[in-house]
Parts: structure tokens; C-alpha cells; sequence
């Protein structure tokens, strides 16, 4: 996929992934980083927390709108990131590209497969983070009770598959391929990136999402397939959020 290009053309191309990153898993990066140079310099990982939807008003039909709102804004990036990979000259249809046509069931499997394999790992590394004492308490549903809880935890799920993947591997990964970046550079690179911008769950989350990225990154490498990995990451997510008391089981403190 590596194409030799004018200065002027790699220097757009890696402004648009530049671009796309600081709108969105590059901005997350940063402030986790301010936000784990914070919690340590409180006191112990292990005694902070880390909320994840957290709740936005005191009253649950505005902090509705403000959940919704938030959900949507946030996948804004995406549409920017597919519409400036459909201005490229390729010789492949977008879909094509990106491996999103067709076997829609098929991904579904694929993904729940990767969802198993990534769960039982994901759960070990939190317990054993948990232990050492370089993880906070992920505490993942903050949003009440309320009737639309459970839709809006499941769209955040959604969300964030969707942004993650599409982010990371449909935009990131394609861009540094056609810039010559060789396979594994990409898988390691795109790795530490999605670990970076988990840095506010502490060090044990880090290390997690290295080893997820990196096998998600070969899947996507060998397989050019995004749509089992936005399925796994959704999986991974709908769970976490929806069954808060698996982390409590394996929470040893």
C-alpha cells in the first residue's frame, strides 16, 4: 500500500492524521496524561478512581440531553476522518478499503471471538493492576437510575467502539501505511496511542490496552477487516458498563 508522493502531499497527509488525532484520541491522551501526573502526586494509584459516565446535570432529563449530546459531538471526528479518507485517488471503494462490506454476520463472530479472548485478559489485568497498586478503582456506570440509563450505557459503548477503531485503524493505520510506515511500527505505534489515552485508569490499564492494541492492530494488519473490532470494542465496553460488579469481584483491595 506505500505509494511514493510529493513533500507537498506527505506533508497534507500527516496533517490530517495530526488534525484528526488532536480533535479526538489525541486530545484524551494529553489530558490523561495531566490526569495521571495528578492522582500521583496526591497519594497512592491505587486509592484514586476513575469514573467513566458520569452524570452531567442533577436532573435526569437534562442530563439526558447533555448524555446525547456528548455522544454525538464526540463521534463528529469520524465523519471528519471518512470524509477525508474518501477524497483520497484509491483504486478501492471506501467499504472495500476498510473491510466493512458484506459479512456482517461473519464480523459479528470474529468479533465476539476477539471480545472472549480480550475479556479474560482485560479482567487479569485489572486484578492483577489492582494488586500491585498501579490501577485505580474503575468505577464505569455513574449515570443513575433512571429509564434511559441503559440505553444511553449502551450507546456509549457504541460510541466508543466506533471511534476508537475507525479512529485508530481506519484512519490511522491506512494513513501510515500510505506513508511507508511498515507493519509493525504501525501495530506498536497505534498501540502505545490507545494505551496513552487510558493513562487516568492508572499504569495496570496502560500496559492492558498495549496488549490489546497490539493484537487488534495484527488482526487489522492481516486481516483488513474494522467492523470485528469495532464489534469486540463494543462488546468489551457494553459489558463493563452494564455489569459494573464484574469489576468489584475482581477488585482485591
Amino acid at each position: 500500500m506505500t505509494t511514493e508522493f510529493e513533500p507537498q502531499e506527505k506533508k497534507r497527509l500527516w496533517f490530517e492524521l495530526g488534525l484528526v488525532a488532536a480533535l479526538s484520541l489525541g486530545q484524551s491522551a494529553i489530558y490523561a496524561i495531566v490526569r495521571l501526573a495528578d492522582i500521583t502526586t496526591r497519594g497512592p494509584i491505587s486509592e484514586a478512581q476513575a469514573k467513566l459516565n458520569t452524570s452531567q446535570s442533577p436532573r435526569p432529563g437534562f442530563d439526558l440531553v447533555y448524555q446525547i449530546l456528548d455522544i454525538g459531538f464526540t463521534l463528529v471526528p469520524v465523519l471528519l476522518a471518512l470524509y477525508l479518507l474518501t477524497r483520497d485517488q484509491a483504486a478501492s471503494p471506501l467499504s472495500r478499503r476498510l473491510g466493512v462490506d458484506g459479512e456482517a454476520g461473519k464480523d459479528l463472530g470474529r468479533g465476539t471471538l476477539i471480545f472472549v479472548i480480550i475479556g479474560i485478559g482485560t479482567l487479569a489485568v485489572y486484578a492483577g493492576g489492582r494488586a500491585l497498586g498501579i490501577t485505580a478503582e474503575i468505577q464505569p456506570a455513574n449515570l443513575g437510575d433512571h429509564w434511559w440509563t441503559i440505553p444511553v450505557l449502551i450507546l456509549a459503548a457504541a460510541k466508543n467502539g466506533i471511534v476508537e477503531e475507525v479512529i485508530i485503524f481506519g484512519f490511522g493505520a491506512e494513513r501510515l501505511q500510505r506513508l511507508g510506515c511498515g507493519m509493525w511500527p504501525i501495530i506498536i505505534g497505534l498501540a502505545v496511542f490507545r494505551a496513552s489515552y487510558h493513562l487516568y485508569q492508572g499504569i495496570g490499564p496502560f500496559i492492558g490496552n498495549v496488549a490489546m492494541g497490539i493484537v487488534f492492530g495484527w488482526y487489522f494488519m492481516r486481516r483488513g477487516r474494522l467492523m470485528p473490532l469495532v464489534w469486540a470494542h463494543f462488546v468489551i465496553d457494553g459489558v463493563g458498563f452494564l455489569a459494573p460488579g464484574v469489576l468489584t469481584l475482581v477488585d482485591i483491595d
